[in-house]
């Protein structure tokens, strides 16, 4: 019978350390450096198979999931690592990739590390789509902000209302400059524009998708809620997809930084920002959303529209979310800064989206008036 062996994987996008310590006495018993490629590992991992049963860890970090389904197709077992929430030492202050493959393979057969949720190609392909639209979204920003300082370097502004409205392109699109300044312009303005044609197009991705199995039906449920749409409903579903492995709407708010940190001691409680831990795509998406409830509950025609045929629970709940997040944002704003308000919200509205998605969906308010 083969001996059981832990193997910290130290992984780099040219190559992998690794560290091979046994499972009964914690002794290192191999190392190995190897290329980051399919072949180099399968090399490596058939010769280790020879003589241990290995459990392997590494990272989570820039090169993805590639060599978790390397691992899992030769049938090795495998785990992601969350690197935030690694073990370390305060007085530790030397660092080489011997040492953190070694680390991860002691920590991993003493059970102190924390794994990732891994998407399988499918789910991969939705988060890669929409996290496209993110990155379009930052390069839109990136291109207004240029084409507004290139203006306001030569005195002009639009004053006849908003930025971005139908009137302000059209101000835009009626600038003329001379020489080498009307090149420059036209390319500021056609870089934005093509920018936007992009960003729709990918934006119009998203929404074929949320009406696809199996994301039409919790995406249909999140939209229930007030500020979250089809976009903010499929960044929470491609980003979290199983909200179950959550075992509380806390754990849930922690897993997204919403928390507060907290140092206390004795009888001192102290208390300080969030923690900014774990998916900032979810957490941004959530604190974003939590600006609508600054105003007083009410269910606007679109979100009526969006409510039509949805499970009554669903309903019932969004209709209570309104209420304590109105009341929040109320109590927490007229004392504090409403930025902090609006991170509170945010908190408390993962938290009846983590209820949501964990409960059973009930008959429709449509089915329930058709049995009545």
């Amino acid at each position: 019978m083969k001996s059981i062996a832990y193997v910290g994987m130290d992984v780099h996008q040219i190559e992998i350390r690794m560290a091979v310590v046994d499972a009964k006495s914690g002794q290192l018993i191999a190392e190995e450096l190897t290329r980051n490629t399919e072949d180099s590992v399968r090399k490596v991992m058939r010769r280790l198979c020879k003589r241990y049963e290995l459990r392997c860890c590494y990272e989570a970090g820039g090169c993805g999931y590639v060599l978790y389904h390397w691992l899992k197709a030769m049938g090795i077992q495998c785990a992601v690592i969350a690197p935030s929430l690694i073990p370390r030492r305060p007085g530790e202050r030397v660092k080489t990739d011997r040492r953190d493959a070694l680390k991860l393979a002691l920590l991993y057969r003493a059970g102190e590390l924390t794994e990732v949720h891994v998407p399988t190609a499918e789910q991969e392909v939705a988060r890669t789509v929409v996290r496209l639209r993110e990155t379009l979204r930052r390069e839109v920003m990136a291109s207004r902000q240029h084409l507004l300082k290139f203006l306001q370097l030569r005195g002009l502004a639009y004053r006849d209302g908003r930025n971005w409205t139908e009137g302000h392109w059209r101000y835009l699109r009626g600038l003329r400059f001379e020489g080498a300044e009307a090149a420059v312009y036209s390319e500021y303005l056609g870089m934005l524009e093509f920018k936007l044609s992009r960003l729709k197009e990918a934006e119009g991705q998203i929404q074929e998708l949320s009406v696809q199995e199996p994301y039409r039906d919790r995406v249909a449920r999140l939209r229930c809620y007030r500020g979250v749409d089809t976009l903010t409903a499929m960044v929470l579903v491609s980003e979290v997809w199983d909200f179950k492995r959550f075992a509380s709407a806390g754990h849930f708010m922690s897993y997204l930084g919403l928390v507060p940190q907290e140092h206390s001691s004795g009888s001192s409680r102290r208390q300080g920002p969030i923690t900014k831990t774990g998916n900032t795509h979810c957490r941004r998406v959530l604190v974003e959303s939590a600006w609508h409830y600054r105003y007083r509950p009410s269910v606007s025609v679109r979100v009526r529209r969006r409510q039509q045929g949805q499970p009554v629970g669903t309903i019932e709940r969004s209709w209570k979310a309104q209420y304590r997040l109105h009341d929040t944002f109320r109590r927490l704003g007229s004392r504090k800064e409403r930025q902090v308000a609006a991170v509170a919200v945010a908190r408390e509205l993962a938290g009846f989206i983590w209820a949501e998605m964990v409960a059973e969906p009930a008959c429709s308010a449509g089915s329930r008036q058709a049995a009545a």
